[in-house]
């Protein structure tokens, strides 16, 4: 049976990795592969009823690590039902979020500790991790402002986030890419929509045609 390719796109908020994903996969089934897009939290029923939760801009009395065991349940959830179905289909799986989202926003930025939650991600995932994750790097400044003008876009509890906030998350994201940078590619995500697509979109074409 051939085996499927997990791909994850991280990024701060505001970085366009949703967008940028979403073309992705659409030139991707163009050209014959089978592929499935999805995100985190959610992607299916039970993780989305969580998003609910963990995102609702209500909820400002939420632990920390109430937080990032949410998480690591949706995330639980998404891979058994959805992500490991499709892999085990042969069909390539483009992630909005995964692990490494976890260990920026609860582990670094809120500072609960990379390793802590790494370790009940672990528990979570069984050790499945993504053969490849783009990090669209972008400074927190622009992408507040690009969410700011995007009328359309839900604004959830992380986004009401102080600068701060978002400047640790990057930092997390930074440290993560030294860490892991047999796994992490970095994206420069402040340029403009074509430029970012063209080097996701290469990346993923090294790693399929490898």
């Amino acid at each position: 049976m051939k085996k499927g390719i997990f791909i994850t796109i991280e990024g701060p908020d505001g970085s366009g990795k949703t967008t940028i994903l979403q073309m992705l996969a659409q030139n991707l089934v163009n050209e014959g592969y089978e592929v499935v897009a999805t995100r985190e939290p959610g992607g299916i029923e039970i993780a989305e009823q969580i998003r609910k939760v963990i995102l609702d801009p209500e909820n400002t009395a939420m632990d920390p690590r109430t937080e990032a065991l949410l998480y690591a349940a949706a995330r639980r959830q998404h891979l058994a039902e959805k992500v490991k179905p499709a892999l085990e289909d042969g069909k390539i799986v483009l992630c909005d979020r995964f692990v490494d989202s976890s260990l920026a926003y609860q582990g670094y930025a809120r500072g609960l500790g990379i390793d802590e939650v790494y370790s009940i991600n672990q528990f979570a995932i069984e050790n499945m991790m993504p053969e490849m994750t783009l990090y669209f790097d972008v400074a927190p400044e622009i992408g507040l402002e690009r969410i700011n003008k995007n009328k359309g876009r839900e604004v959830n509890r992380l986004d009401l986030e102080k600068l701060e906030f978002h400047q640790k998350v990057r930092e997390g994201y930074m440290i993560l890419a030294d860490r892991f940078s047999e796994r992490i590619v970095k994206v420069d995500a402040s340029k403009d929509l074509d430029t970012v697509y063209e080097q996701a979109e290469a990346q993923i074409k090294e790693l399929i045609n490898s």
